[in-house]
């Protein structure tokens, strides 16, 4: 998903590319691009409307200066603002339990297995944790494997019954399983 918003970003910023000043029509040009790439994503209309809102009133009230383009001005102000709208701080995971359980959802190729087992790397190499990625999506077989193929690369444990076609069942299996492995 995050690929696909950079991409769709990259596209609505050469917009500016070229362009000697971020004038009203340059601008928004971008920023009807950015706010097609943020529905794209599934953002909230009203948020990205905002936020577009936002990075106008902020670009356009900036000076470039003449060591930086336009489309680099546009990439710091919305850079800013997407940080911002996430929160605008770095905050620590906090796992709490045991063990402590992290459920992933989202829409259908939005990268959920695969960040799965970044975030199990990463807790496995940088929190010393001891993770379990459990395989719970029952409607597409292929999921499981490629978390199986994952866990094996980067030598986590992966629990799933292929027999079981209730994840909410799939998942309290998984959890008996991680606690009896620690």
């Amino acid at each position: 998903m995050f690929e696909n918003l950079t991409d769709k970003f990259e596209r609505a910023f050469k917009v500016l590319k070229g362009q000697g000043q971020i004038s009203e029509i340059n601008v928004a040009e971008t920023l009807k691009e950015v706010r097609r790439a943020l529905l794209d994503a599934d953002v909230n209309f009203k948020t990205a409307k905002e936020f577009t809102n936002t990075v106008r009133e902020k670009a356009l009230g900036q000076n470039v200066l003449t060591s930086i383009s336009p489309g680099q001005l546009m990439i710091k102000v919305c850079h800013e603002e997407l940080v911002n709208l996430m929160g605008g701080n770095e905050v620590e995971i906090n796992i709490k339990g045991n063990p402590g359980i992290i459920l992933m959802s989202g829409l259908q190729g939005s990268g959920k297995t695969t960040f799965t087992g970044k975030l199990g790397n990463y807790l496995k190499n940088k929190k010393g944790k001891n993770p379990l990625l459990a395989a719970c999506d029952v409607y597409r077989p292929a999921a499981i494997d490629q978390l199986h193929v994952l866990g094996e690369q980067l030598g986590i444990d992966v629990y799933s019954n292929r027999e079981e076609k209730n994840p909410v069942k799939i998942a309290q299996e998984a959890v008996q399983y991680a606690k009896s492995k620690g």
